[in-house]
């Protein structure tokens, strides 16, 4: 509806998120798991309790009271809002979401469903002569009063939101009363039919593939009795059943024991029917004793349905659907938005990592309902955007256990009003066909998942179900090749099978089989994707040939790693279902030849961007500190600019030229003077250490276990604070968040990644997080020097000790700082990346850049390094280069073409002694004698001298120099 000037009108900008409507069943226990506690604004909301008289039906006399609540904001009129609860709550369950809404200027009005709580009446599952018919009656109410912007004669403006049973009274009311002007569905059903009797047969080929999660939505579908059982019994008890509340509560006060109310059944209802109506209470019995789907119930659950109504919703309508759902499916979702846009009304949708089995919508989410309700309820802003969302889950929880996760952003939703239709890549499948049995009464039946448990079991629940839902004999599987490059599933993969009978071996006329799909992991592991099945029920022919049908598996977002397979399993049992319970053996292959045997899975390409599982408090702390780093950043890039370092474009790059553009000398990489580190009670851990390290250098810092080595880096880098001395990096002082930091490129005390992110995405990260240009990382340089191939798009993870130490190395040169500092580079690499390592760092100083390692492996700093700082107990006792700390003590090799005769030439030159003669080579201690002077007295009397070196290796005068044994 509009204004009588043509557009909407608000009073100010809604200022906080909409908290919307947990709906996660904890069926044992009966408990929930909703959203937290929304913040409200300090402003006082006045309230208005009341009891509203509603018909009590079609064609009855009497009425039957609604328990109700109206909030008002500090400025009215003002657009209202209706909130409904989820099945088994009341108006307490969203007490949380219409404070949130109020504070954000709304009008809001929440209620009792009937048969639940303080309300009267009995429960008929949404129904248009009923819930429905109450709803219309409170917007009825809206409109006479004064409070409610109107927008013209009993026509107030009013949108409508509600998670699950709520959700789907949403859409009915918005197919019944053309005065709803904006809604907002949460996690709830298209098809309640098809909710509770799904079928995922279709015929080949016959299915489009538009959508991302279009369900097959077939006939005379299989009964889930798990959920549908959970449901029911939420309703025998008075106020909603054991355990109050059932969904939708988001405070405390929703698992307080309901009021009563003055009818728990109607006349002439049995007791077992609770607060049902008789209709429904015989429709659930029927379902539960039969397993199937009648005539009646089938248009009793029709009636129910947004599907009967959704080609008749106009106003807006923001459809949001959880990835975790046993219970409504990204399918139902999908059949919802795709009906509304058909009809040419204005929908998005949205996914997030929670429902029925997972949790409340996530930020993002809040904030989109939000942005929907400012524009199209308040008249603020611009249309608000129709692009598509879904969230990543990366299986991985911080300690609060808050999953942490990714949102990945499309430009529209698949296949949805003009926008392509979904992308999709067929994986072939292997396997041969195979046979799989139903025992006797369907028993033992496998377990995929406990209706509701999945939010409290989290991803290892899927992991649990990859063993209870595959029992021996039960099932036919095939598997996909390991895959090439890390795969985004988004939406339901698809996939042909040939079911047929086995000669001489029992079979009804019909088969009943559950598919599902998993990830098998490198190591064997498999992870149930989903948590979910999609049950079949399929006619098989009498005559042995074979019944082909396509099968739309469970919609999920599931990212699969590199090196990973995924499997098809077809089991014959499942206990969330009402299946065969006659012996049958069935033959089970892939789909023919057209099909090409392969698992079609959808793909939707996005843009990821912030996940949100950090809260406000920390968010707003560490904002403050990369806004720091940014400007630390800014600050340097312009110091570079100004003393005219710039960076080179890659390892080989021409040397950094020594002067700073005026002629000046630039100054030193490193300086450190005096630096001393005192810990409390006196422990001195590095006691006036100096040193200076030179352009082009390759610095090995050196000692034993303890020498102190770790703790100058720490302090170089600015983690801890000297107790003395002063360290200057290029000039400038070097502390905790000091600029000249962002010309340094560091790894110390081991790798610290994002295990959930890829090492590509961490290294992405890290740098975002610098704030500086992306051209400037020389992304491709640091990935080459770390070597890791194809595996760099894997979940650090899943990364052995040695691939997480070359990512990190990559990471400390992202920039091609102009000073490098690492810590034990080579931990955990094998030879040959140990060779190419040496050969990385060197090159890399001799383009005029400089490198300090500390390193417990003598052999190849000697190899790798110019100059060496050695340190013992907290100080340095040698610094030089390598061949000068070697050569220290004086013995010297002579490789020579008579070594007998050069034995004797040597000792008798003054000092020289403990001469050696080693087949063509002569050792002797000059003992202060030059090296260069023996060579001449050599070669004066007649012997040919083809080398002349150091004789010890740098172990050696390690040991020398520390009087212990070398580092391990």
């Amino acid at each position: 509806m509009t204004s009588p000037t043509g557009r909407r009108t608000r009073a100010g900008r809604l200022r906080l998120p909409v908290a919307l409507l947990g709906a996660t069943i904890l069926a044992a226990a009966g408990a929930l798991l909703g959203p937290g506690t929304a913040a409200h604004a300090a402003t006082p909301i006045r309230t208005v309790e009341d009891k509203v008289e509603v018909p009590a039906g079609p064609g009855l006399p009497d009425t039957i009271p609604l328990d109700t609540t109206l909030y008002l904001p500090a400025a009215t009129p003002a657009p209202a809002v209706l909130v409904a609860h989820g099945f088994g709550g009341t108006k307490s369950s969203v007490d949380a979401d219409a404070r949130a809404l109020v504070d954000r200027g709304f009008v809001v009005l929440t209620w009792t469903a009937r048969g639940f709580g303080a309300s009267g009446g009995q429960i008929a599952l949404d129904s248009p002569d009923f819930e429905v018919a109450d709803a219309r009656a409170l917007v009825d109410r809206l409109a006479a009063n004064p409070d409610v912007v109107q927008d013209g004669p009993g026509d107030p403006r009013v949108g409508v939101t509600g998670g699950s049973y709520g959700g789907a009274l949403a859409l009915l009311l918005a197919g019944y009363d053309s005065r709803i002007d904006a809604l907002a569905p949460v996690i709830t059903w298209n098809d309640l039919g098809q909710a509770l009797f799904p079928n995922a047969a279709a015929a080949p080929g016959a299915l489009p593939a538009d959508t991302p999660a279009r369900g097959a939505f077939a006939p005379d579908g299989v009964f889930k009795r798990g959920w549908a059982g959970v449901f029911f019994s939420a309703g025998l008890a008075p106020g909603g059943g054991p355990g109050g509340a059932v969904e939708g509560a988001t405070d405390p006060a929703a698992d307080a024991p309901p009021a009563p109310t003055g009818a728990p059944t109607a006349p002439n209802v049995p007791a077992t029917c609770g607060r049902f109506t008789a209709a429904v209470c015989a429709a659930y019995t029927e379902a539960a004793t039969t397993g199937r789907l009648s005539p009646a119930t089938a248009e009793l659950l029709r009636r129910s349905s947004p599907a009967s109504v959704t080609d008749r919703i106009s106003a807006p309508t923001l459809v949001v659907q959880g990835e975790a759902d046993t219970l409504f499916g990204l399918d139902q979702a999908d059949a919802t938005a795709r009906q509304i846009a058909a009809a040419d009304g204005t929908v998005r949708v949205l996914w997030y990592g929670g429902g029925h089995d997972g949790g409340a919508p996530d930020q993002r989410v809040r904030d989109a309902i939000g942005t929907w309700f400012d524009h199209w309820l308040a008249g603020s802003g611009d249309p608000p955007a129709t692009d598509f969302g879904y969230t990543v889950a990366s299986g991985v929880r911080t300690g609060g256990d808050t999953p942490t996760s990714r949102t990945v952003e499309a430009p529209a939703y698949p296949g949805l009003g003009g926008a392509p239709a979904v992308s999709t890549e067929p994986l072939p499948l292997e396997g041969d066909p195979q046979v799989a049995l139903v025992p006797a009464g369907g028993n033992p039946a496998a377990i995929t998942s406990l209706p509701g448990l999945g939010g409290a079991l989290g991803n290892i629940g899927n992991r649990v179900a990859a063993f209870t839902a595959e029992l021996p004999g039960q099932s036919a599987v095939f598997r996909t090749a390991p895959v090439a490059a890390p795969l985004l599933v988004a939406g339901a993969p698809r996939v042909d099978l040939a079911i047929a009978r086995v000669p001489g071996q029992p079979a009804p006329d019909e088969a009943v089989l559950f598919a599902k799909v998993y990830e098998i992991a490198s190591d064997g592991t498999r992870t149930l994707l989903g948590g979910a099945v999609s049950p079949v029920r399929v006619a098989v022919p009498a005559d042995g040939s074979s019944a082909r049908v396509a099968v739309t598996l469970p919609g999920v977002v599931a990212p699969i790693e590199a090196g990973n397979r995924l499997m098809v399993s077809v089991g014959t049992t499942d206990q969330g279902f009402a299946g065969t319970t006659t012996p049958a053996v069935w033959r089970i292959g892939l789909g023919g030849a057209e099909a090409g045997g392969a698992l079609t899975v959808p793909v939707v390409p996005g843009e990821a961007v912030t996940a949100n599982t950090v809260p406000a408090g920390p968010l707003l702390g560490i904002a403050g500190v990369f806004a720091a780093a940014l400007l630390a950043a800014v600050v340097a890039r312009l110091y570079r600019r100004r003393v005219g370092h710039g960076a080179p474009s890659g390892p080989d790059a021409a040397p950094i030229a020594g002067t700073d553009g005026s002629g000046l000398p630039t100054p030193r990489p490193l300086e450190i003077r005096d630096l001393a580190k005192t810990y409390r009670g006196g422990f001195k851990a590095v006691r006036g250490v100096s040193f200076d390290v030179e352009r082009g250098m390759v610095l090995g810092l050196l000692g034993p276990n303890g020498a102190g080595k770790t703790t100058v880096l720490r302090m170089l880098m600015g983690l801890i604070r000297p107790t003395a001395g002063s360290i200057r990096a290029f000039g400038e002082p070097v502390g905790a968040g000091a600029p000249v930091l962002a010309r340094i490129g560091a790894f110390v005390e081991g790798p610290g990644f994002l295990p959930h992110l890829s090492g590509l995405d961490n290294l992405r990260l890290y740098w975002a997080a610098t704030g500086r240009p992306t051209d400037e990382a020389h992304l491709d340089d640091a990935l080459e020097i770390a070597g890791l191939g194809g595996s760099v798009r894997r979940r650090v993870g899943t990364y052995s000790q040695g691939m997480r130490q070359r990512l990190a190395i990559a990471q400390a040169m992202l920039g091609l700082p102009e000073l490098l500092v690492l810590d034990e580079p080579t931990n955990g690499l094998d030879p040959p990346q140990i060779h190419a390592m040496r050969e990385v760092l060197q090159r890399y100083a001799a383009a005029g850049r400089t490198v300090l390692v500390s390193s417990h492996q003598l052999a190849e700093v000697e190899q790798t390094c110019s100059h060496v700082v050695v340190m013992h107990q907290g100080t340095v006792v040698a610094a030089g280069t390598v061949d000068d700390i070697i050569a220290g003590g004086g013995a010297a090799s002579f490789t020579v073409d008579e070594p007998a005769r050069a034995a004797v030439v040597l000792g008798g030159l003054d000092g020289v002694r403990a001469v050696a003669v080693d087949g063509d080579a002569v050792h002797a201690e000059l003992n202060g004698t030059p090296r260069a002077s023996a060579v001449r007295a050599l070669v004066t009397a007649g012997v040919e001298v083809r080398s002349a070196g150091p004789r010890r290796r740098l172990e050696d005068a390690f040991l020398q120099l520390v009087g212990e044994e070398p580092p391990r």
